[in-house]
């Protein structure tokens, strides 16, 4: 048994299924286009609204510290991405990655928890847009009804139509093309990063000095509190990370780097990838640089226009410009972020949709989900039935509480990717890899010693849930997956067969 469930299924019978004619995506997307994939993920509701919540509780104007702690954590992982998505250009990103290097187990465990974490990605971000422009037709005088614009309607009964209808809009454009999705992407985060831009430029000239003293806050206890409401550490060890002070800011860095899960995203389209041997590793890393740096500059200029006390929790980008006098910006950021959340949105639904055709074409899932498009060649069933599924969780489903395990998962998906480079290194050092993750063993360890850390810093109900959910997995994997596997039933590669570099591969 240990045999089968730990079976790897060989580099090259991954590349040859992109070959099936029914099975093929098309190539379409350069390294600009992955760049703007990645930019148009990453900057969302985090740099909007968490920025806020971290420096009056957590890291005052030493927050900007904490976003560097984070993209650090992050840049680890994604030189980890870099290595496998040039030398393993297949959709389905840490899934595929795993698959080649720990196991079929390990592969479904991982592709199963990025299922959910997409899902719940995207509707989080769909409610979030709606509550965006519901803002601002209240502002142009025109109100939803009750029952259409919330959860909460006229007797006990609401579905978010805003929030539904997106996803609704997102799934068709993602059925028509790579291509045009790329196109829609380019031009809304070209207003998201003007709108960025407008807040470090403009606040630039509002900074007062004296909200800067002191820049990290003396260092204070946090309260236990309810034990499941405290972060796993404290339950661990006995004790909880700190608010303010250096601690402080690792305890910030925890719940900033919400703000950047979505650049692994960019993985998932390897296969769409003209030339992924030198795109991808631009796309991921660069798409990660930019951002990176966009957030420590606006956490830099919102806690120097208004003091890290005042700051608001909810909108503190906008209510710092309401607070300076200058009204005007703050309805421009709004728009801003609510036209922005919608690239995050497609984005995400694009991740899960590959993950979930990838997973179908090796078996695990069922293969009638693994056929592409005869027109459009993208994978129209898995899109469609997910769009519906994420549609209805947006508009019915309350999923304020379960967004940390949007966290979890990305961090357990950058454990298993950065193990899974040392394992490939040591199995396959035959493989041709156009990008190497420098300093191995070095960075990978580094890698999973920060993702796990960041992990042990989220509230322990999270971990409760996140082990439900991979139970489940477990479940449905013995019941179906397992036997259904293509190395199950012998699609495989012979030991004879002779290498086969992946397409477009280039020095």
């Amino acid at each position: 048994m240990t045999n089968t469930i730990f079976r790897t299924k060989r580099v090259e019978q991954s590349i040859l299924d992109t070959e099936e004619p029914e099975h093929a995506l098309k190539k379409s997307l350069s390294a600009l286009d992955l760049t703007v994939f990645g930019v148009g993920v990453i900057i969302g509701t985090g740099i909007f609204v968490l920025t806020g919540t971290v420096a009056k509780n957590n890291a005052g104007p030493a927050v900007a510290l904490a976003f560097v702690a984070a993209g650090v954590a992050c840049a680890l992982a994604a030189l980890c991405y870099a290595e496998f998505a040039s030398t393993v250009p297949v959709a389905g990103s840490a899934y595929t990655f795993s698959y080649a290097s720990l196991g079929e187990l390990p592969a479904w465990i991982i592709g199963w928890d990025l299922v959910l974490e997409f899902a719940l990605g995207t509707a989080v971000v769909a409610v979030g847009w709606s509550g965006y422009v519901q803002s601002l037709m209240d502002n142009a005088g025109w109100e939803m009804p009750a029952a259409l614009g919330s959860r909460e309607g006229a007797d006990g009964f609401g579905f978010d139509i805003l929030a539904a209808a997106l996803v609704l809009v997102l799934t068709v454009i993602l059925v028509l093309g790579m291509k045009l999705s790329a196109r829609i992407t380019s031009v809304v985060v070209a207003i998201k990063v003007a709108v960025v831009l407008t807040v470090i430029v403009a606040g630039a000239f509002l900074i007062e000095a004296d909200n800067y003293d002191p820049f990290i806050p003396k260092q204070q206890a946090v309260d236990a509190g309810e034990s499941l409401q405290a972060p796993l550490i404290q339950l661990m060890f006995g004790w909880a990370p700190s608010n303010f002070g250096v601690m402080g800011i690792f305890t910030a860095a925890s719940v900033v780097f919400f703000a950047f899960i979505g650049f692994d995203v960019v993985a998932t389209a390897a296969e769409e990838t003209k030339n992924p041997q030198r795109d991808m590793p631009r796309g991921i890393i660069g798409s990660l640089l930019i951002c990176t740096t966009l957030y420590v500059l606006v956490s830099i200029v919102v806690t120097g226009m208004q003091h890290y006390s005042e700051l608001s929790v909810d909108a503190p980008l906008a209510d710092a410009f309401k607070a300076t006098g200058h009204p005007w910006y703050a309805g421009f950021i709004s728009f801003g972020a609510a036209v922005g959340l919608t690239t995050v949105c497609m984005i995400l639904l694009l991740g899960q949709t590959r993950v979930f055709f990838a997973m179908s074409r090796d078996g695990l899932l069922p293969r009638f989900f693994s056929r592409v498009h005869p027109r459009f060649k993208t994978p129209h069933r898995p899109t469609i039935l997910l769009g519906v599924i994420i549609a209805i969780l947006a508009g019915f489903t309350p999923l304020t509480e379960l967004a940390a395990l949007v966290n979890i998962g990305t961090l357990f998906a950058f454990v298993v990717v950065a193990i899974g480079v040392l394992v490939l290194r040591r199995t396959r050092p035959d493989l041709h890899r156009s990008f190497r993750t420098p300093w191995v063993p070095v960075i990978p360890i580094l890698s999973v010693c920060a993702s796990l850390w960041l992990m042990i810093n989220l509230p322990a109900e999270t971990w409760i849930r996140f082990a439900v959910w991979m139970l489940a997995g477990f479940v449905v994997y013995f019941l179906y997956g397992r036997n259904h596997s293509r190395l199950a039933t012998g699609e495989e590669l012979s030991a004879g067969d002779a290498v086969k570099p992946p397409r477009g591969d280039t020095e």
